[in-house]
């Protein structure tokens, strides 16, 4: 029997828009980002939880030891200095004469002990020949005990005028140290960071309790260090001597190597929910090329284990639970596969079981849609 030409036409379309209709139906693959299951070295690190700070190993915030009028600024900002160098010094004219009359009343005070004891060692000797005398009868007892008491008050007042001489010698310190107050020397060798002050400009040393702006700010830019706060959670593995990253703001994507020299024995409590304790590392080699200045903003990451060329995975591909588990993209299907992990940090984390080299693991985890069993393919983009 012949099937009508026009029915013929009209099975066609209507197979043609059922298998569209199918095809358009169908769920489409979801489109994901993937990543190599790839060797490579995979490391434990403890990173600062806030912004460190880079600070000079020795820094002095100088000002006199006493106040007055400033008479010689012998620095500006930005000059080096070295240890010992004058820095500022206060107008002194009247301890000055202080510390010279000091020293001629020393020397008046000497040649009085020196004439003391010269006439000391003279009622000696007449001591001495009265005894002879009384030897031979040709002196009265009086005498001779007259002769002897004279020595005695002699010799005492030599010693009492020695002793006063030694009195005026210290005076000459006295002075001096009073004069020394007025006077600000580098402690160090340095750069001044800041000078507060201008000549004939009055400053005053800092009272207690009340911080008042230092005359003469000196950092020692020869060694440099970073400040930076870890989580109080952290703080148990880390070690004096561990290696560590210094990364600045201002050096961009160079990292510096580091040491651990110090872990602060307390907790800061500053903040009631984010208790930190301080760290400082210390950069092994500064930079040649740039400056390394005290105040920049640093973060560092301490390297508390690493493992080299093990498998890694990215740690964004890691889904969470017990035990932790990864997508894996093969043939078309996403499939989900329990793994055993090692180290880990933001970036990767070590495969110890359960994948193998060059297997895809699924990073788009948040997508809609990416489970287990779904059709995906991966997004080159």
């Amino acid at each position: 029997m012949r099937i009508p030409v026009r029915a013929l036409l009209t099975l066609l379309l209507l197979a043609a828009a059922i298998g569209g209709w199918w095809l358009l139906s169908r769920p489409q693959p979801i489109a994901v980002r993937v990543q190599n299951v790839e060797r490579g070295l995979v490391e434990e690190v403890v990173a600062n939880t806030r912004a460190g700070t880079v600070k000079a190993c020795r820094r002095a915030r100088l000002a006199p030891g006493s106040g007055g009028q400033i008479e010689t600024l012998a620095v500006h900002e930005g000059d080096r200095v070295q240890a010992g160098q004058l820095l500022l010094e206060l107008w002194n004219l009247d301890l000055k004469a202080r510390v010279t009359l000091a020293e001629r009343e020393a020397e008046a005070a000497e040649a009085r002990s020196l004439a003391t004891c010269l006439q000391a060692d003279q009622a000696e000797r007449e001591a001495a020949r009265q005894v002879k005398l009384e030897a031979r009868n040709m002196t009265s007892e009086e005498g001779l005990d007259r002769a002897i008491t004279a020595a005695q008050a002699g010799r005492a007042d030599c010693e009492a005028a020695r002793a006063s001489a030694r009195v005026s010698a210290a005076q000459i310190g006295v002075a001096q140290a009073e004069l020394e107050r007025t006077r600000l020397t580098a402690p160090f060798a340095g750069i001044v960071a800041e000078v507060s002050g201008e000549l004939n400009e009055y400053v005053t040393p800092s009272p207690p309790g009340i911080p008042t702006p230092p005359a003469v700010d000196l950092i020692d830019d020869a060694c440099f260090y970073i400040s930076a706060p870890i989580d109080e959670v952290d703080a148990a593995k880390v070690r004096l001597g561990l290696d560590a990253r210094v990364t600045l703001d201002a050096f961009g994507d160079q990292a510096l190597a580091g040491t651990v020299r110090r872990l602060a024995p307390y907790v800061l409590d500053q903040e009631k929910q984010a208790r930190t304790v301080e760290v400082e590392v210390v950069i092994a080699e500064p930079p040649a090329d740039r400056a390394l200045l005290a105040g920049y903003s640093a973060d560092v990451e301490i390297i508390i284990d690493r493992h080299e060329d093990v498998l890694r995975i990215p740690t964004a591909a890691i889904r969470a639970g017990e035990p932790a588990s990864v997508l894996l993209l093969a043939d078309g299907v996403l499939a989900e596969r329990a793994l055993e992990t090692g180290l880990s940090n933001w970036e990767q984390t070590e495969v110890v079981s359960g994948l193998s080299a060059g297997e895809q693991v699924v990073l788009s985890l948040g997508r809609e849609g990416v489970e287990a069993g779904a059709a995906a393919v991966a997004d080159d983009d």
